[in-house]
């Protein structure tokens, strides 16, 4: 066999330059080496034509908002009416209702540490998991919502955070949090899994985004925390697990509003996680972090680094079997490249824990807990 050949087997493509016909594994087309070869990635930092990093982050933050679908921050007022107000070990619960966009009313968590503040504060972003009778509730213990929503919640935590809610133990440690539902999710739901395609679909059909609309509720929700009297708006972090993690750093990325981000088991390269057997290429839960077209400009670390060079964390677990070890590697690379080109390489931590998979395990937590105390 020939060198072109050798390369032709190596990369699925017949020498004459034309794909297999058909859909193969993993419902791909036959002629998706070539889309991917295509992907470029020419707004990214480095790579772009711009060279003055402050001009170039308003740029591809421009790109990522003309490809959310969704219209810009109007102003609605929020409007927030608070409720249900319960003591607990050194903090305060109350249940918040707001407006995120000017067309639905959503209703949250709300923590608040004992004492004067104003305090630091997290915006919590909950995780996908294929759990959509709770939201909120997977980060922050439930109150007054009856014994089922309160085991679901629990059974959840074991599972996913080594029994601990992460939002009641950040307001223990003096941190303002506050947890809303992403549409579909807890009481904006629930969904069922198989609705998820048709749900984004609609929101197409309708000239808009699910995903598109969760990264800009998401960003409203950071200005809302930053707003409140008991925070210091100078010192608020968005932190996320799984899907919680891609909201997160996609949260950095467009809000001002957020000093720090600390995201957990969601980041790769997009070429390195579109391979056979991979979850993305199952449709579904994609749609909730999918814009349409963007991929054709930016890479997911490149939209992180937009953020920089603001203090970011990027945790990953070696067994988790949602991403593969080409797309974090490559993801982190990318990076540290952006952090180091703004000399800001100590802001950036990024780690990979050998012997946990997709989880935020108590450890985790506690590195990420240290992390903040650290940087805010």
């Amino acid at each position: 066999m020939g060198a072109g050949s050798a390369a032709a087997a190596e990369s699925g493509v017949p020498e004459s330059g034309v794909a297999e016909s058909g859909v193969v594994e993993g419902t791909l087309p036959g002629f998706h080496p070539q889309l991917k070869e295509e992907l470029r990635f020419p707004l990214a930092w480095g790579t772009s034509p711009i060279r003055d990093f402050r001009a170039w982050r308003r740029a591809a933050r421009a790109k990522v908002e003309e490809h959310l679908f969704v219209g810009p921050d109007d102003g609605t007022p929020y409007a927030p009416e608070f409720a249900e107000r319960a003591e607990a070990d050194g903090y305060t619960r109350e249940s918040v209702t707001l407006a995120l966009t000017r067309h639905e009313r959503v209703r949250g968590a709300l923590l608040t540490p004992h004492g004067t503040g104003p305090f630091p504060a997290v915006l919590l972003l909950h995780d996908h998991g294929s759990k959509f009778d709770i939201g909120k509730e997977k980060l922050v213990r439930p109150w007054g919502d009856g014994e089922v929503r309160l085991a679901s919640a629990q059974a959840w935590a074991d599972r996913c955070f080594s029994g601990r809610f992460v939002g009641d133990e950040l307001a223990r440690r003096g941190y303002v949090v506050l947890a809303l539902d992403a549409l579909g999710w807890g009481d904006r739901g629930p969904i069922t899994y198989e609705q998820q395609q048709a749900l984004a679909s609609n929101f197409f059909n309708l000239g808009s985004s699910l995903a598109g609309l969760m990264a800009r509720e998401d960003a409203r929700a950071a200005a809302f925390l930053a707003g409140l009297d008991r925070v210091d708006r100078r010192r608020v972090a968005a932190v996320g697990f799984s899907m919680g993690a891609f909201r997160a750093w996609q949260t950095a990325a467009l809000s001002d509003d957020v000093a720090a981000a600390a995201s957990v088991c969601w980041m790769t390269g997009l070429k390195e996680v579109m391979v056979p057997g991979n979850n993305i290429l199952r449709g579904q839960s994609a749609y909730h972090m999918l814009h349409p077209g963007l991929a054709r400009h930016l890479d997911f670390p490149d939209v992180a680094s937009i953020a920089a060079p603001r203090p970011m964390l990027f945790f990953h677990g070696a067994q988790d079997s949602l991403f593969t070890a080409e797309g974090v590697r490559v993801a982190y690379e990318k990076l540290g490249a952006v952090w180091r080109s703004r000399h800001a390489g100590e802001r950036l931590l990024t780690k990979v824990w050998p012997d946990l998979g997709h989880v935020f395990a108590d450890r985790m937590q506690d590195e990420v807990f240290a992390w903040l105390d650290s940087v805010l």
